[in-house]
């Protein structure tokens, strides 16, 4: 049975758009991505190292070669570990789709964050 918890008010994300928060002794990090709120563990499935201490951005994407094709800026987020990018939105990873971040449906009240766990 899932219930919502409040983690936090929409202002708490910072100029950032990102923040940490512990909910019963679990580390998720909170994202503003296009204006939603989005949830992920703190854990990278590759290494387990902090993921949400990485860096949010955009990836590659495909291009003739000797190109470079840069997008998908503020929807990714890279492991400060070893690089590994994940989708914000969903969690999955890019290089190996059989990995992929922990996410939360997150509900938006007002100015309140809530989880669903």
């Amino acid at each position: 049975m899932s219930r919502r918890v409040e983690v936090a008010r929409t202002a708490d994300l910072g100029p950032e758009g990102r923040r940490l928060v512990d909910v019963e002794g679990v580390s998720i990090g909170l994202f503003q991505v296009d204006g939603a709120v989005v949830a992920v563990r703190n854990v990278c499935p590759h290494a387990f190292g902090p993921v949400c201490l990485g860096r949010v951005g955009g990836t590659t994407l495909p291009s003739p070669p000797g190109e470079f094709r840069w997008g998908r800026e503020g929807e990714i987020l890279a492991c400060p570990w070893h690089g590994w990018e994940f989708e914000l939105r969903g969690g999955a990873c890019l290089s190996d789709r059989r990995r992929h971040l922990r996410t939360y449906p997150v509900h938006v009240d007002g100015d309140r964050i809530l989880l669903e766990i």
